[in-house]
Formats: C-alpha cells, sequence, structure tokens
C-alpha cells in the first residue's frame, strides 16, 4: 500500500505507549482519518508540537489495517491566536468534537472539512461568540437537516413565528406553538445565518440574542446526533 498525502485539521488526541499518539484528523481528501504517530511525546520529536487540536497540517500517512501512520508533517496554520487564548479554545473545542461527530472515516466530506478550517480562521481573526452556532447550524444544512426558519413549520405561516421546536425541525407560530419561545431578534438571526448573510451576522455585537442562537443552534446539533456535546459549557447546553 502506497503512502498517500492529504491537509487535515486534527480534532483530538491521545497517548498511546510510551512515546506515541494516536491523532484523529479531518481530512481534505479522506474524511476522518486515525492514526499513530510514533514517538511525538520524546523531546526530540520532530513534529509533535505540530499534531496539536486545531493545528491545520499537510500531513503524509501509511495506510493500515486499523489505524494509518504519520510519516511527515508540516504545519499550515498553528493557529496561535486560538490556542494562546483560552476563550477562543473553549470556543474552538466544540468546532472540533461537532465534526468528530459529524463526519465518517474514510469517506471524503470536503465541504466540512472547508467549512471548519473557515470557522478556525475566522474565530482566530474575529472571535465572534456566532462562529460555533453559525458552524452548528450550516453544518447541520449540509447534512441535509437544515432548520425551517423563514415559515412555520407546521401550517407555513410566515407571520408571528414565536417558537422553535428541536423535534419539528424549525419555527413555529402562535397558533401552532410548541417547544421553546423564541424572541424576534434570535429569529432575524437565524434567518441571516442560514440564509447567506453569516458575515454580517457576525459582526453583530454579543447580546441576548445571539447568546439564545447560541444555545438553540447547540440544543439542535444535539438533537440530530443523539447525544451531548462534552466540550460545551453545561450553563449553554443546558
Amino acid at each position: 500500500m502506497q503512502l498517500y498525502r492529504d491537509q487535515g485539521v486534527v480534532l483530538r488526541t491521545w497517548k498511546l505507549g510510551e512515546a506515541d499518539r494516536i491523532v484523529v484528523l479531518m481530512t481534505k481528501g479522506h474524511g476522518k482519518v486515525r492514526a499513530v504517530a510514533k514517538g511525538v511525546r520524546k523531546t526530540r520529536s520532530k513534529f509533535g508540537s505540530r499534531l496539536e487540536p486545531t493545528s491545520h497540517i499537510a500531513v503524509q500517512l501509511y495506510p493500515g489495517r486499523e489505524l494509518d501512520t504519520v510519516t511527515q508533517v508540516d504545519s499550515i496554520d498553528h493557529f496561535r491566536a486560538i490556542r494562546d487564548d483560552l476563550d477562543l479554545l473553549a470556543r474552538a473545542v466544540p468546532l472540533l468534537e461537532a465534526v468528530d461527530q459529524l463526519a465518517l472515516e474514510g469517506e471524503p466530506n470536503r465541504r466540512l472539512y472547508e467549512m471548519l478550517v473557515g470557522a478556525l480562521r475566522t474565530l482566530a481573526d474575529e472571535g465572534s461568540p456566532l462562529v460555533v452556532p453559525g458552524f452548528f447550524l450550516k453544518a447541520l444544512a449540509l447534512e441535509g437537516f437544515r432548520p425551517v426558519v423563514d415559515h412555520c413549520v407546521s401550517c407555513g405561516a410566515t407571520e408571528d413565528l414565536v417558537a422553535f421546536d428541536e423535534d419539528a425541525g424549525g419555527v413555529l407560530c402562535r397558533s401552532c406553538r410548541r417547544g421553546g419561545a423564541i424572541s424576534p431578534d434570535a429569529l432575524s438571526l437565524l434567518q441571516r445565518i442560514l440564509g447567506g448573510q453569516l458575515g454580517s451576522a457576525l459582526s453583530e455585537p454579543p447580546g441576548p440574542a445571539s447568546h439564545e442562537v447560541e444555545v438553540l443552534a447547540t440544543r439542535l446539533l444535539e438533537h440530530h446526533l443523539e447525544r451531548r456535546l462534552r466540550s460545551v459549557d453545561v450553563g449553554l447546553a443546558g
């Protein structure tokens, strides 16, 4: 079997033995890849520091039966601004966990990879609190689970939309309302994010509406995954 090269983002790692590390990557051309990086925990390792979560790398691997083997790593972007800021890092980790849960091993998903790289770059440059919920909503749309936000998911009404229900998959009018209440400002943000105006939404200052969207997007993704995101703040997800 031949060596192969790809680009990827490190999603998570854990120790293996005394000197090795298992690395989970979201790659551009091969989907999610699990690989062993041998000897990277030794002080003389040439690329151990390049295999940290959030790192964007060019990597060479040798295919294996259960785990591929990392043979070469070059850094594309360390996202140092994220890794040096605990608040930004806390926002980045849910992006990595979401992709880890959504991506399938060995099944290319170039769009999801590009979305992750773009979200990390935006988080490093702007730090907007809407980067993570915006990514969650766009990822759900990519998976075919775009929430309905422009009309009542039950009767089709386009006015007086006052509630959001994860089971129904979108917003509901006052007559059909169930689930939780949604404010007009949060609904407007949702519509902008999913309507191709994410860039302008990211420029919004933090406030009650952005927090409401953050909570809603997290709950919606967790509903789709049928599990809680471990990396999300308990107060946010609750």
